[in-house]
C-alpha cells in the first residue's frame, strides 16, 4: 500500500485554503520571529516549542485585531439589530488551524513556517482544547458562532470563562478515572481581557417595598470580568465577539473581618466568590440542582443583561453617553437568544432590570421581554429538565423568586380565561410545582417569557409540541418553530478534511464553503469512475493517517483495511453503546464459531465521556475495554475484529477520527436524541450511517435518499406501543439465542474471568430496567450490520452511497440553521458581503 502524502505536500497542492503569496510569507516570517523575540524570556536562548506555537498564535492573531476593530466600528455605523447568544457552554476545541482557515492564512503560514525549520503541524498540537462545554450542546454553541460571523450578524456569544473545562480522561486498567482540565496554565493567546467593562453581581439579600419601587438590599457582590476572544467570518473580514466572564471577589469583599484579626481569613474567602467561575460542571442531559450552578446560571445572565443594556444605551463607537433611553425600542435593536434553560434567569432579570431600575410598569416591561427572547429546547428526557427549588431561589435571588411568581400568577390569569374551570390545566401548566417540594419549572419559565420557542430537528419539534409542551402549544402553537442542528463546513470539511474539500472543489468549485447547498452539484459525479476512485482513495489516506495516530498512542495494530466503525458521543444509556457491545460480542461470537469463513474485517472504535457521578455509564466503559481484552488477544479472530476504546474524546480527536470513519453509529432509541450533529459531521465526511429513525438521522435520510443509510429499529410510535404493551427484556432474551449466549457471557464473567460478578449491574438493568429498550432493537440492528459488512465487500457500490451522503448533506450547514434563526425568530437578514480589509481602507 503506498505511503500517504504528508500534510505538508498535499498543502502545496490545495487551493481551497488559499494561496501563499511570497510578500505574504515574508511579513508573516518577520512577524514571528518579532513576536518569538518578545516571547522568549530574556534568560532563555533556546526557544521550546511552546515558544513556537506562541510566536505563531500571536502572529496570526495580529492579523485578526484590525478586522475585529474594523467590524465593531461597523456595527456601530450601521447600528443593526444585534444577537446575543447566551450559553453555559461554548465547547470551541482548538482556535489556531480554525483562524488560518477563515482568513485564508494557512499556506501562507504553513511555507513561512517550513522556510523557518519549523512544522506547522507539531506547533498546532501544542495549543490545548477550550473544553468549555460537555457535547453536543456546546460544540453547537461554538458552530453558531462561526456561522454567525460568516453570515455578517451583529452577534455575539456570551458565557462563562472556566478556568477547568470538561475533564480530561484517563483509562487506568479499563476504568474512567478523571484529571482536571486545566487549559489556561500556560496563557491563552486568544483572548483579551476587558477588565473596564467588569459588571457587579449580586446575590443573597433581601427585598424592600417601597411606594416608588422595589429596592434588592444587603446583596452580596461578585465581579464579573470580562474577556473576549474573536470570531472569524470564513473570508469576509468580519470577526465577531465571544465574551466570556471571569468572576472576582470585590476589593473590600469580608474586609470587615479585618477589624476583628480575620485578616487572612478574610482574604483566603475571595475564593468563595472566584469559584463560581472555577469549573465546568460535568453533566450532559442530567440535571444537578447545586447552589453553585444557580449561581454560574445567574452569574453569566446578569453580567450580560448588564452588558446588553450598556450597549443599547450608547450604541456608539467608542463613546460613553447614553444615545438610548426609550426601552420600547430594545425588540428592534436587541434579540437574546437562550441555548437551553440554563440561561433561563434572563427573562426575570430582564424583568428585573426594567421594573426596578428603569422604572417601567408591569405590562410594558413584559411585552419587551417577551419580544426580547427566545428558547431553544435541547432534550426531551425528564431527568434533564431544570426545576429549581424554590427554597433555594427564595435565598440566593430573593428579589427573582417574586417576579416569577408574579410572571405565574399572571400567566395562569390567562390560562383561566381561556379554559375556564379546567383545574387539571392549571397545576399542569403553572411555572411552580406544588408536588412534594416547591419547584421552579425552567422550561415552562423559557417558554411563556419568549416569543419563540424551538427544537432542534424536526421529530423533537414534534415529540415537545405533542408531549411536555402539549398544554402550552394549545394555547400559542405560533409560538413554536423548528430549528434543524447543523455543523460549520469550514472545521469539519475544509480544516479537518483537506484531501476531501480539494476534489469536491475540483469538481464544483469552491463556493460550496459557503454554500453547502451546493454539494447536490456531486450527484453527477455518482457514476463517474474517476471520482468514485478520488472519494476511495481520500477515505484510505484519511484511515493510515488515523491508525498511525492510533498506533503511537494506544500502541495497537490495526488493520487499515478493516471497516473503521466509530461511535463517539458521551457514554449515556440513551446512546445505547450497549446496543455496539452486543453487536461486537454477537459479531465475535460468530468468527469463533466459523473461523474459516469470509468476514468482514472490522475496527470497532468506541469514545467519549461518562460525567464522574454517573455510574452505570462508568460501568459500560469498563464493559467495553473487557470485551476489548479479550477480542484483541483472541489468535483466533487475528485482525478481523478488534475493539478500540478512545479515550478522551475531544474536539481535537473528533477532527482525527471522523475524517477515516466508514461507518457512524447513531442508535439512540427513537425519540430520546433531540438532534445529534455528530451524525452529520460523520455524513459530510464520507461515512454511512447506521442508526434508528430518531433526531436528525430522519432528515439525513431524506436528503440522502433512504437507501443510502442503514436504517433499522423501531420508530417512535413502536416505542410508545411497547411502552403502553409493557417492555419485557426476557421475551427476547429468550427468543433470541445469539442474544441470550452475549447476555450469558457477561453475566458468567466471560469478560471478567477474574471478577465473575463486574457486570452484574449492566446485566440486572439490561434484563429487569432498561428505559432505552435495548433488546427490541437486537435483532433487526443485527441483520442491519449484516447487510453493512455485505456492501464493504463492494467497494464500489459502497463509495457511490457515501457520494449520494456527501451530495445531501448540504442541508446540515450550521449557516442554513442560523439564516432560519435570523429570518424566523431574530428579525434579521443575513448577508455574504465583505467587509474592506483594514489595509483596504
Amino acid at each position: 500500500m503506498s505511503k500517504p502524502l504528508s500534510d505538508h505536500d498535499r498543502k502545496k497542492q490545495i487551493s481551497v485554503r488559499g494561496l501563499a503569496g511570497v510578500e505574504n510569507v515574508a511579513e508573516l516570517k518577520t512577524n514571528f520571529n518579532r513576536h518569538l523575540h518578545f516571547t522568549l524570556v530574556k534568560d532563555r536562548i533556546v526557544a521550546t516549542k511552546r515558544d513556537y506555537y506562541f510566536a505563531l498564535a500571536n502572529t496570526v492573531r495580529d492579523h485578526l485585531v484590525g478586522r475585529w476593530i474594523r467590524t465593531q466600528q461597523h456595527y456601530y455605523e450601521k447600528d443593526p439589530k444585534r444577537v446575543y447568544y447566551i450559553s453555559l457552554e461554548f465547547y470551541m476545541g482548538r482556535t489556531l488551524q480554525n483562524t488560518m482557515v477563515n482568513l485564508a492564512l494557512e499556506n501562507a503560514c504553513d511555507e513561512a513556517t517550513y522556510q523557518l525549520g519549523l512544522d506547522m503541524e507539531e506547533l498546532q498540537e501544542m495549543e490545548e482544547d477550550a473544553g468549555l462545554g460537555n457535547g453536543g450542546l456546546g460544540r453547537l454553541a461554538a458552530c453558531f458562532l462561526d456561522s454567525m460571523a460568516s453570515l455578517g450578524l451583529a452577534a455575539y456569544g456570551y458565557g462563562i470563562r472556566y478556568e477547568f473545562g470538561i475533564f480530561n480522561q484517563k483509562i487506568v486498567d479499563g476504568w474512567q478515572v478523571e484529571e482536571a482540565d486545566d487549559w489556561l496554565r500556560f496563557g491563552n493567546p486568544w483572548e483579551k481581557a476587558r477588565p473596564e467593562y467588569m459588571r457587579p453581581v449580586k446575590y443573597y439579600g433581601r427585598t424592600e417595598h417601597h411606594p416608588d419601587g422595589v429596592k434588592w438590599v444587603d446583596a452580596q457582590v461578585v465581579l464579573a470580568l470580562p474577556y473576549d476572544t474573536p470570531i472569524p467570518g470564513y473570508r469576509n473580514n468580519i470577526v465577531n465577539t465571544m465574551r466570556l466572564w471571569s468572576a472576582k471577589a470585590p476589593c473590600e469583599f469580608n474586609l470587615k473581618d479585618f477589624n476583628v484579626g480575620g485578616y487572612i481569613q478574610a482574604v483566603l474567602d475571595r475564593n468563595l466568590a472566584e469559584n463560581i467561575s472555577r469549573v465546568l460542571y460535568p453533566n450532559d442531559n442530567f440535571f444537578e440542582g447545586k447552589e453553585l450552578r444557580l449561581k454560574q446560571e445567574y452569574f453569566v445572565v446578569s453580567a450580560t443583561l448588564q452588558d446588553i443594556i450598556r450597549r443599547f444605551k450608547v450604541s456608539k463607537f467608542g463613546s460613553r453617553e447614553v444615545v438610548r433611553t426609550d426601552f420600547s425600542k430594545l425588540p428592534d435593536k436587541v434579540a437574546i437568544q437562550l441555548n437551553d434553560t440554563h440561561p433561563a434567569m434572563a427573562i426575570p432579570e430582564l424583568m428585573r432590570v426594567l421594573l426596578d431600575e428603569e422604572h417601567l410598569d408591569w405590562d410594558k416591561a413584559w411585552d419587551i421581554c417577551v419580544r426580547t427572547c427566545a428558547y431553544t429546547n435541547h432534550t426531551v428526557l425528564p431527568e434533564a429538565l431544570e426545576r429549581w427549588p424554590v427554597d433555594l431561589f427564595a435565598n440566593l435571588l430573593p428579589r427573582h423568586l417574586e417576579i416569577i411568581y408574579e410572571i405565574n400568577r399572571r400567566h395562569l390569569e390567562n390560562v383561566a380565561a381561556r379554559y375556564p374551570g379546567d383545574g387539571d390545566r392549571l397545576r399542569r401548566m403553572s411555572l411552580v410545582e406544588e408536588e412534594g417540594q416547591k419547584r421552579i419549572n425552567m422550561a415552562f419559565l423559557c417558554i411563556v417569557g419568549s416569543h419563540a420557542v424551538n427544537g432542534v430537528a424536526q421529530i423533537h419539534s414534534d415529540i415537545l409540541t405533542a408531549t411536555i409542551f402539549k398544554d402550552f402549544y394549545e394555547m400559542e402553537p405560533t409560538k413554536f418553530q423548528n430549528k434543524t442542528n447543523g455543523i460549520t463546513p469550514r472545521r469539519w470539511l475544509v480544516m479537518c478534511n483537506p484531501g476531501l474539500a480539494e476534489i469536491i472543489a475540483e469538481r464544483i468549485g469552491e463556493d460550496f464553503i459557503r454554500d453547502l447547498d451546493q454539494l447536490k452539484g456531486l450527484l453527477q459525479y455518482v457514476n463517474d469512475e474517476a471520482f468514485i476512485r478520488d472519494i476511495a482513495k481520500v477515505k484510505q489516506e484519511n484511515k493510515l493517517k488515523f491508525a498511525a495516530h492510533l498506533e503511537e498512542h494506544y500502541k495497537v495494530k490495526i488493520n487499515p483495511n478493516s471497516m473503521f466503525d466509530l461511535q463517539v458521543k458521551r457514554i449515556h444509556e440513551y446512546k445505547r453503546q450497549l446496543l455496539n457491545c452486543l453487536h461486537m460480542i454477537t459479531y465475535y461470537n460468530r468468527i469463533k464459531k466459523e473461523p474459516n469463513k469470509q468476514w468482514t474485517p472490522r475496527t470497532v472504535m468506541i469514545g467519549g465521556k461518562a460525567a464522574p457521578g454517573y455510574h452505570t455509564a462508568k460501568m459500560i466503559i469498563r464493559l467495553i475495554t473487557a470485551i476489548g481484552e479479550v477480542i484483541n488477544n483472541d489468535p483466533v479472530v487475528g485482525d478481523r475484529l478488534k475493539v478500540i476504546f478512545l479515550e478522551n474524546y475531544r474536539v481535537t480527536l473528533a477532527e482525527k477520527a471522523i475524517p477515516a470513519a466508514d461507518l457512524s453509529q447513531q442508535i439512540s432509541t427513537a425519540g430520546t436524541e433531540a438532534s445529534g450533529t455528530g451524525n452529520m459531521k460523520f455524513m459530510l465526511n464520507g461515512a454511512l450511517t447506521i442508526g434508528t429513525m430518531d433526531g436528525a438521522n430522519v432528515e439525513m435520510a431524506e436528503e440522502a435518499g433512504d437507501g443510502n443509510l442503514f436504517i433499522f429499529g423501531m420508530r417512535v410510535d413502536d416505542v410508545e406501543a411497547l411502552d403502553k404493551k409493557g417492555y419485557v427484556a426476557t421475551d427476547y432474551y429468550n427468543r433470541l439465542p445469539e442474544l441470550k449466549q452475549a447476555m450469558d457471557q457477561i453475566s458468567a464473567g466471560f469478560f471478567s474471568p477474574t471478577q465473575p460478578e463486574l457486570f452484574k449491574e449492566i446485566v440486572d438493568m439490561l434484563m429487569h430496567h432498561d428505559r432505552f429498550k435495548v433488546f427490541a432493537d437486537y435483532e433487526e440492528y443485527i441483520k442491519c450490520q449484516e447487510q453493512v459488512n455485505e456492501l464493504y465487500k463492494k467497494p464500489k457500490e459502497w463509495t457511490k452511497k457515501v457520494i449520494y451522503n456527501i451530495a445531501g448533506s448540504g442541508k446540515f450547514s450550521s449557516d442554513r440553521t442560523i439564516a432560519q434563526y435570523a429570518r424566523e425568530i431574530w428579525g434579521m437578514e443575513p448577508t455574504l458581503e465583505k467587509i474592506p480589509a483594514p489595509d483596504e481602507l
